[in-house]
């Protein structure tokens, strides 16, 4: 038994955490490939890896997954400093290398030289499709503001479906319940964001972020798009691009009158204040929305404008109402704080009103020792509780996209 457990410690010197051993780099310049201040790593491995997010066999693993920064070529070699077989017998080393494949498309490098001399022909790259935005963020290191741009794309543009393909591969290391998308159903738009840099004196274009959209039909003569997948990667990130991009497609949609209203699938929390903040900033100006009306509380006109205007549904909408009244909104002053907080309390009780009317259904249907076990698991305090709670988690959230938006 001593002679295992010996033997079940040694092994465990060769496993190995997958976020740790990915290494990922965007690369512009061959000096890149050597500075550690340029690589990052996965938030998730799970999909590759298994829900330990482990690699086993292997000590010192490194597996590099390098892309030149416009086009995404892609370098993937594994390195590391002891593998499980060669030191021991009937044990076997997770094939890393198969894992790996089953993600990132066929014609990637696997030495550096081969991928230096592909970085020298990257000043031939450009963004594809149709430019809708430019933009441009100020860069404290650098001194000196860079411009951004975003594309709306498809698969009939030469070149994008590899592209493409390439690009989709960071979905698995940064969105937790990624998939990939068919991309021969016509109803995709693409949506890029690219940052422009020079080099040697001339005008080169680096991948920033991506979005997915997926036009729904809605009878008898609309769409509804719907964000599946967005995407700004690592080290653009906390510079406003998420933003610059969900505003830039909603403006895009906005302009379709056979457009219905913007919707996001399963969006995230992160998603949905980076959408409140969007969406509140588009509202701001209206007249439906001035501090007046807003203190008249929610309206079908607000419903109405937002919807025809902006794309925006009621749901959204209700959220954007609650958020531009607590701005105006004075806090201190009881009556208005205790106004508002009935309001907005009004709305988070749906559900528990909901769940009161299912007892009332019981009262008529259940034995009553049925139906004294239905009411402990009913508990009115907790309810009213949860409430309280949810409305100051609310509040914190709506400030939060109030404070950024007096930075915007």
């Amino acid at each position: 038994m001593a002679g295992l457990t010996a033997m079940e410690k040694k092994l465990a010197e060769y496993k190995c955490n997958t976020n740790e051993a990915i290494q990922l780099k965007l690369v512009r310049f061959p000096e890149d490939l050597e500075d550690d201040n340029t690589t990052f790593n996965p938030e998730y491995s799970h999909q590759v890896f298994g829900d330990d997010e482990v690699a086993f066999g292997y000590k010192g693993l490194k597996i590099l997954l390098y892309y030149i920064a416009g086009n995404l070529s892609t370098l993937f070699r594994i390195e590391y400093t002891s593998k499980v077989n060669e030191k021991f017998d009937c044990v076997e080393a997770d094939d890393v290398e198969s894992k790996i494949r089953e993600i990132i498309p066929p014609g990637f490098c696997t030495n550096t030289d081969d991928f230096v001399s592909l970085l020298e022909k990257e000043v031939n790259f450009k963004p594809f499709g149709m430019l809708l935005h430019t933009y441009s963020v100020h860069n404290e290191e650098a001194g000196e503001d860079i411009t951004y741009q975003i594309y709306k794309a498809d698969m009939t543009c030469p070149g994008f479906r590899e592209y493409h393909e390439r690009l989709q591969t960071f979905l698995m290391w940064f969105i937790e319940t990624a998939s990939f998308i068919d991309v021969d159903d016509e109803r995709w738009n693409y949506f890029l964001v690219f940052e422009k840099y020079n080099k040697d004196g001339a005008t080169l274009f680096a991948t920033v972020g991506y979005m997915t959209v997926y036009n729904y039909y809605v009878y008898p003569d609309k769409t509804r798009p719907r964000v599946s997948q967005m995407l700004i990667l690592p080290p653009f990130q906390g510079e406003g691009h998420g933003a610059q991009l969900l505003e830039t497609v909603h403006r895009y949609y906005m302009s379709s009158p056979t457009v219905l209203d913007i919707t996001a699938e399963d969006p995230s929390e992160n998603y949905i204040k980076l959408r409140d903040f969007v969406l509140v900033k588009l509202c701001q100006d209206m007249l439906c929305f001035s501090p007046g009306n807003l203190m008249q509380g929610f309206s079908q006109e607000m419903v109405m404008e937002a919807q025809q205007k902006l794309k925006i549904n009621k749901q959204h909408t209700r959220r954007v109402y609650e958020i531009l009244r607590l701005r105006a909104t004075d806090m201190g002053d009881a009556e208005q704080s205790r106004s508002y907080r009935l309001d907005v309390k009004r709305r988070l009780i749906g559900p528990y009103k909901k769940k009161q009317r299912e007892l009332a259904k019981m009262r008529r249907c259940l034995r009553p020792e049925e139906l004294t076990n239905q009411l402990n698991q009913i508990d009115l305090n907790m309810q009213h509780e949860q409430l309280e709670e949810s409305f100051q988690q609310l509040v914190s959230d709506y400030r939060r996209v109030l404070e950024r938006l007096a930075q915007a």
